[in-house]
């Protein structure tokens, strides 16, 4: 199969659980380049990043899906535990004084195969290692004489050492040499280290892993017959996709990698010039109907040299979203059950386009998914566990307020079923906290409602007149009203889902709400 394929590996791909702090690292200390930002095309609301060399060569990229502040996963069999780039072996010491500088983590350096080595990890945790190698750069940089020249290696971890290493053979690599528990397999252009793992455990998918590497193919024909030539092998099932940047075809290892193999076109210069990679943020052609949606819910970042906002250790994970011209309001926002940070976004974005959008996640789970607080039916509610979680989130508002720097009298909070019915509460047991709220499909879940004074509060009200909880949310109103709130309601056609009404209804009343109370 190896006369099907240029020789090496493309791309190695990972996942990042912070995306400010990956940019910092991969562009800022290692001075990659990111030449692509893009919604993933598996999943548009997971941003994409591709970091390499000025013109993303082949050879020079490692890749990130984004899973913003998501779930760690565990490094482990089936799964690559190491990446490797290639610098001039004279920089050696040069790398090791800038990441004593730097505070990022070292080690070394040692000697791997003959070649000096550096260990780093990145801010996930990942062993970035950096390799003392006279090799041909994927494309010449000019500048720094220590730059990064290419990927060097990457290590995969498996209990099946001699399958993995006979299929990574398939695609022009070959048997060089061995140390310890590790098998090295050379291409013309870099290596892939078997590590035998027998006996570890199985790696689980998740951020601070590596999520595939893929090889390279010449043409789109090359990977037709890879893909013939692996359905005669009996192999995993193949998966065809075209990437638009490259065609790709992906298979399991027998010990459990997923490879790809990516064709070296058309590249990323056919959306952008080829001197200005990496400044736009494209979605993928299946979701442009969405797309202006996806632009406000995938994470923000800024790039070296930018100037970029705070980020301050508070009791909730929580994502801001800023306009380019932003007007000073703030809007918090409250998901539904099994909602994130930044299912509101869209709909906050239609409501008030000119404020900053502060997205904050429930700490609560219910069989997987986030909420603001237990529930025992689906009427009834775990009363202890709405005022511990009240309480944290007024030191959450004190704390984002304080931290960020937010003006609370231009604060709105809005919040979705059980978002909303979790302002109302913090309304309740801690007045003054949330003075303005947007409340989509709202119930009481106190029992009982206290009084609270709620003079100076201002609530708008949106129901679905087909909501199956509709009738609840009357003594939600009611109480509203006897306690002083300054409330506007309405009810609609539809049922309990955001329908378009409620931003047309959100953008009248906050427009009105936040005029008057400029005034």
């Amino acid at each position: 199969m190896t006369d099907t394929f240029s020789t090496g590996i493309h791309h190695v791909t990972l996942i990042t659980r912070r995306v400010q702090a990956n940019v910092d690292f991969y562009a800022g200390f290692l001075g990659l380049h990111l030449v692509k930002r893009t919604g993933g095309f598996e999943d548009s609301e997971q941003l994409h990043l591709f970091y390499g060399d000025r013109t993303g060569s082949p050879g020079s990229l490692v890749t990130f899906l984004v899973w913003e502040d998501g779930a760690q996963g565990r490094v482990g069999n089936g799964q690559v535990s190491e990446i490797a780039f290639a610098v001039p072996p004279s920089g050696i010491g040069e790398w090791l004084t800038r990441a004593l500088a730097r505070g990022v983590p070292v080690e070394g350096p040692s000697r791997e195969f003959g070649e000096p080595v550096l260990r780093l990890r990145d801010p996930d945790g990942i062993i970035v290692k950096l390799v003392g190698a006279d090799v041909s750069p994927a494309n010449h940089e000019n500048g720094d004489p220590a730059a990064i020249t290419r990927l060097r290696a990457v290590t995969i971890l498996t209990d099946t050492p001699e399958e993995t290493a006979a299929f990574v053979s398939r695609f022009g690599y070959r048997r060089e040499a061995r140390a310890g528990a590790i098998t090295r397999l050379r291409s013309d252009t870099d290596a892939v280290d078997i590590r035998d793992a027998s006996g570890y455990v199985p790696g689980a998918p998740g951020t601070g892993t590596a999520d595939h590497v893929a090889f390279r193919a010449e043409t789109v024909e090359a990977v037709r017959k890879a893909e013939s030539e692996l359905a005669g092998l009996n192999s995993s099932p193949t998966t065809f996709h075209d990437r638009k940047y490259f065609i790709s075809l992906y298979v399991r290892e027998p010990g459990g990698t997923l490879f790809e193999l990516a064709t070296d076109g058309p590249g990323f210069a056919i959306d952008e010039a080829a001197d200005r990679l990496g400044g736009i943020l494209f979605i993928p052609e299946s979701d442009q109907h969405r797309a202006d949606a996806l632009k406000v819910i995938l994470p923000q970042f800024a790039l070296p040299g930018e100037p970029r906002p705070p980020r301050r250790d508070l009791p909730f994970v929580h994502r801001f979203h800023t306009p380019d011209d932003p007007d000073g309001n703030t809007v918090v926002l409250l998901h539904g059950s099994g909602g994130n940070e930044a299912d509101l976004m869209p709909l906050a974005h239609r409501i008030a386009p000119r404020a900053t959008l502060l997205g904050v996640r429930g700490r609560s789970h219910e069989e997987g998914i986030a909420r603001w607080f237990r529930r025992t039916t689906a009427t009834t509610f775990d009363q202890a566990d709405i005022r511990s979680e009240a309480k944290a989130f007024a030191a959450f508002v004190d704390g984002a307020i304080a931290g960020y720097g937010l003006d609370p009298a231009r604060m709105v909070f809005l919040g979705l079923s059980n978002g909303a019915n979790f302002a109302a509460a913090v309304m309740a047991l801690h007045p003054g906290v949330i003075r303005r709220a947007l409340l989509l499909r709202a119930m009481p879940v106190l029992a009982p409602l206290p009084d609270a004074d709620l003079t100076e509060a201002k609530v708008l009200m949106i129901r679905g007149g087909n909501d199956p909880y509709d009738q609840l949310a009357s003594p939600l109103e009611e109480w509203f009203r006897r306690n002083g709130a300054d409330l506007d309601s309405h009810s609609i056609e539809g049922g309990h889902a955001l329908t378009a009404d409620d931003a047309v209804l959100g953008g009248k009343w906050f427009d009105t709400t936040m005029t008057d109370d400029a005034s």
